[in-house]
């Protein structure tokens, strides 16, 4: 039943979705670059970030649950640290997550019509992952932006998952949020590689669910203590997925 399933929803995929959601990003992707210039880039990134995944989401249409939205401190900015199964993950981050952030992402990004621009004015971060040096720099230069409830967020596997397994941690967001000394936010996304799976532009019908846990405090470890505060961390977000 389910190929069947997959086999109708084609026609609607290519004729509605897919124009939807490119109508959709060069819409709201100029909107947000338009707003830059007269508002804190703060606004048209809550704006048009959350009205361009909502919108995204419902006429694929997934279905977003959250659980765990009262751990969150409105005016705390957090090192955001969630998993990374699907390009769906970025709708369920920006429609639900419901903090403004700044993404930390690929350099080659930036490149990506419409998205790069719009990205770059509302004060995300490129980084080099082939220059560590040049990465360092720029993630220091970003750190001032994370003040006054305005948080990063990591992938820490470094790019989606392929197996749907959790992969190791990168240590650039754990190094940041000690240097800031910022409590990091462990989050967890089910559900959007069986809507979108890696690779593939396979998209299809289905549930995801945005799971926030407690902050974990940051005060009180070193950088001697790294790897057993990534270990803390990756378990928590590892949890619901087993």
């Amino acid at each position: 039943m389910r190929s069947i399933m997959r086999h109708l929803y084609q026609p609607y995929k290519w004729l509605i979705l897919m124009p939807v959601i490119v109508v959709t990003t060069i819409f709201f992707g100029g909107l947000a670059v338009l707003l830059c210039l007269f508002l804190d880039p703060k606004i048209p990134s809550l704006l048009c970030g959350v009205t361009w995944a909502r919108i995204n989401s419902w006429i694929t249409p997934m279905l977003v649950r959250v659980t765990g939205r009262k751990f969150i401190d409105p005016k705390q900015s957090y090192v955001v640290i969630s998993n990374h199964q699907s390009q769906y993950d970025i709708f369920v981050l920006y429609g639900w997550l419901g903090v403004d952030f700044k993404w930390v992402m690929k350099k080659e990004l930036r490149r990506t019509p419409f998205i790069g621009v719009s990205c770059e004015k509302l004060g995300h971060i490129f980084i080099d992952r082939a220059d560590r040096n040049a990465a360092v720099r720029t993630i220091n230069a970003a750190k001032k932006k994370i003040t006054g409830g305005t948080s990063v967020l990591f992938f820490p596997e470094g790019t989606r998952s392929r197996s749907g397994r959790l992969g190791p941690f990168k240590k650039g967001a754990f190094r940041m949020a000690l240097d800031l000394g910022l409590p990091i936010l462990p989050v967890t996304i089910r559900g959007t590689r069986a809507v979108l799976p890696p690779d593939t532009l396979d998209i299809f019908p289905g549930r995801a669910d945005l799971i926030i846990h407690p902050p974990m405090e940051t005060s009180g470890w070193d950088h001697a203590g790294l790897a057993e505060l990534m270990a803390k961390v990756r378990a928590v977000i590892q949890a619901p997925l087993d």
